[in-house]
């Protein structure tokens, strides 16, 4: 599985920003998409994770904010963010689970998300 991400800039506090994340190669192995977020000196944390049936689970920081959709079945997310605040602000990294494991084994390249005045 490989995953390409897109997006991604600088905004400022209380602006919109979409990220995605398509996925190639073994599609018919995910079972979930995901994006994580990392900040210099911090342990990755889970943002928003979405399964193939359609699930949803969000960090208690983004719920209201965030949208995590699937673009279509298997190998394409969507993150809306909106009203970003400066605590957003990080490198997000989109992460594939496949059915064989219970972890995001397969992690596409950081973009980084700035929000600032």
């Amino acid at each position: 599985v490989q995953l390409q991400a897109s997006g991604g800039g600088a905004v400022q506090p209380g602006g919109s920003l979409r990220l995605s994340c398509a996925a190639s190669g073994t599609i018919y192995s995910i079972n979930a998409l995901a994006w994580y977020r990392q900040v210099p000196g911090q342990q990755r944390e889970l943002v928003a994770a979405i399964t193939v049936a359609g699930l949803t689970k969000y960090a208690d920081s983004v719920k209201g904010r965030f949208t995590l959709s699937r673009v279509n079945a298997q190998n394409a997310v969507s993150l809306q963010m909106n009203r970003l605040n400066p605590d957003d602000t990080a490198v997000y990294y989109c992460a594939a689970r496949t059915y064989s494991r219970s972890t995001y084994d397969y992690w596409g390249q950081g973009t980084l998300v700035t929000v600032s005045s």
